[in-house]
């Protein structure tokens, strides 16, 4: 296995992936681990569909144009859950309070689900293999995605991880500076963090530019913005009313 260090700190996303499949007790360790995700008082409101016929990945690549999604060994779709919360409380005969509907319910929700993905991932990685998370599970076609998984109410998409061995060694991303990550004891000043994002918007540029495979011209600040921008208009609020998950400010 894989240490921790090279594990975090030599995490790179894997696109590329040999046709061989992740033996049943390399797929079980990634399944406890996401078990054993640490979740909001132990509310463990998330699930997770682990998907590995071919014919399902090849339907929601259709949907997602990520050719790793076909391409894995296997494609995990994590979602917030609280599905199971309400029919074990129906079973009780206990009131369902429709925490999903508010806004801190909604954010435990995708916190819940993010840190079972982060757990399968290093799980994964600490095995030997390549993943790559795919945002784009919750935005192309929710709800197409989610009638093929039959995925039931009070169930949301969050993301995708796609997992496989590994078929290439990507460069490393730039990633910005510690020191306007980590604030130490208050935020930092304005100044700082300007000065440091226009040079670590230099350096992503000259990455995009120099890296392997694929280059293009993309700076940081102002390709995220335009992503911002073509996100706003999937209008995921719809998506969700229809999962009973009606986030109310």
């Amino acid at each position: 296995m894989k240490d921790i260090k090279e594990i975090l700190l030599g995490r790179r996303s894997v696109r590329r992936y040999e046709r061989q499949p992740i033996e049943e007790e390399k797929l079980n360790f990634i399944y406890e681990a996401i078990r054993n995700t640490p979740t909001s008082y132990n509310g463990q409101q998330f699930s997770v569909v682990a998907v590995t016929d071919q014919s399902i990945k090849e339907q929601l690549y259709e949907i997602m144009g990520q050719k790793q999604v076909k391409t894995s060994a296997v494609f995990l779709v994590f979602c917030l859950d609280f599905h199971q919360l309400d029919i074990a409380a129906q079973s009780k005969g206990i009131d369902f309070p429709d925490f999903q509907n508010s806004l801190n319910g909604y954010t435990v929700g995708v916190v819940d689900a993010a840190l079972a993905m982060h757990s399968a991932e290093v799980a994964a990685e600490s095995l030997g293999l390549g993943c790559c998370s795919i945002g784009y599970a919750r935005t192309a076609d929710p709800q197409k995605t989610s009638d093929i998984l039959g995925l039931p109410e009070k169930v949301g998409i969050v993301c995708g991880l796609a997992i496989g061995y590994p078929r290439e060694t990507p460069d490393l991303k730039p990633k910005r500076p510690v020191n306007i990550v980590v604030h130490k004891e208050k935020y930092s000043d304005d100044k700082t963090i300007v000065d440091e994002l226009n040079e670590y918007d230099e350096l992503v540029k000259k990455y995009n530019q120099e890296r392997c495979g694929d280059k293009t011209c993309n700076d940081w600040v102002g390709h995220i913005l335009d992503y911002h921008r073509h996100e706003k208009e999937k209008h995921i609020e719809d998506y969700l009313k229809k999962r009973s998950v009606d986030i109310k400010l």
